[in-house]
């Protein structure tokens, strides 16, 4: 199962957003009781999301 997941968790309190992929925490959460459909609109909403640079 293909995942934008990069390794670098944080969560962005303010957008309630991961910094390092992009989802939102509910997309995290439900993301493997997702259908198909549901994660390829969540991968091609993220797919140019670029983390922020590590402090």
């Amino acid at each position: 199962m293909e995942t934008p997941c990069r390794n670098l968790c944080a969560l962005d309190a303010t957008r309630r957003t991961c910094t390092g992929c992009g989802r939102t925490i509910d997309e995290i959460v439900h993301w493997r009781s997702m259908t198909d459909a549901q994660r390829a609109a969540v991968m091609k909403r993220v797919r140019d999301f670029r983390p922020l640079p590590r402090a």
